[in-house]
């Protein structure tokens, strides 16, 4: 099948180029940084240039398009305009789901389980409500209203935390604190959130397995097994990758002048092992992170 990702050079992006062209027959598309897009079959696009995405996906012909690409955090989209957030988050997803539309094409898009908010409860079903208290949530569920107004083709994930090592020139909370903890130096962990976490290579393989599915016209929950807060994820990476768990300080969304305190945004997953889809536990992915990359 041929595929179209989006984002490929971004933390996700990245494993999905490698677990999806086992398969597939993919494009990969990045803007300013390439990641490990150019050992693919590549494209350099601005998302949000229009003409030369349609260019791209005409030439290409998908059926199907993986979309990932986006201002992927809260601390990000506070960094820019408002409009240059909607531009990227909503508009560029507009166009991409009206090309999807007219040419028949199923599209994967990811969004964030920030969209749940702060007080809305534990282990939200796709059926809960939506409290979003930040730009950057607020324009991923708008990117997920313009898409169900568009057309029926389409799944929608909610993507939790994911945690692991990012590829290239591509880094997160985790790699970042795992190197502080080998270098015997202390990590603060908050621990008054609550989140679903999932390894990212899991999380590639996970949307691949959705990628051969019939299923359409779904929101579905992508997240882990367990609900945890940082430090006890890191109280697992510590204990799996021996290393110093006295180094885990404890520490509160306030301390850490968190500016959007989500306190539980944690994820009931059924509907996606109902698809016969299960996560990884996350003692057993910290088994085999520490084995791929602690050796």
């Amino acid at each position: 099948m041929k595929i179209m990702i989006t984002g490929g050079s971004g933390l996700i992006g990245q494993y999905l180029n490698i677990e999806l062209s086992k398969k597939h027959d993919i494009i990969t598309l990045f803007n300013k940084h390439e990641g490990n897009c150019k050992e693919f079959n590549f494209s350099k696009a601005d998302i949000t240039d229009h003409r030369r995405v349609s260019e791209i996906f005409k030439s290409f012909g998908p059926k199907l398009v993986v979309h990932t690409a986006g201002v992927s955090s809260p601390a990000m989209a506070d960094k820019l305009l408002p409009e240059r957030v909607e531009d990227i988050n909503v508009n560029a997803t507009r166009h991409l789901a009206e090309l999807c539309n007219q040419y028949k094409t199923k599209m994967i898009y990811l969004s964030t389980d920030l969209i749940y908010g702060s007080d809305t409860g534990s282990f939200h079903k796709e059926d809960a409500d939506v409290e979003p208290i930040s730009l950057y949530a607020k324009s991923k569920l708008e990117g997920e209203k313009v898409i169900r107004k568009t057309y029926f083709n389409y799944l929608i994930l909610r993507q939790a935390i994911v945690y692991g090592y990012g590829l290239n020139d591509s880094t997160n909370f985790f790699d970042e604190s795992i190197e502080k903890l080998k270098e015997g130096k202390p990590v603060n962990l908050f621990t008054d959130q609550h989140r679903t976490p999932v390894e990212i290579e899991d999380t590639a393989r996970i949307i691949a397995e959705l990628c051969e599915s019939d299923v359409k016209g779904e929101i579905i929950n992508l997240g882990g097994k367990e609900r945890l807060n940082r430090y006890e994820l890191f109280e697992i990476a510590a204990e799996e990758f021996g290393l110093n768990k006295d180094l885990l300080k404890k520490t509160t969304m306030d301390d850490e002048e968190l500016k959007y305190k989500a306190s539980d945004v944690s994820m009931n997953t059924d509907k996606l092992r109902d698809l016969g889809i299960t996560p990884k536990d996350t003692r057993q992915a910290m088994k085999e992170l520490k084995d791929k990359f602690m050796n």
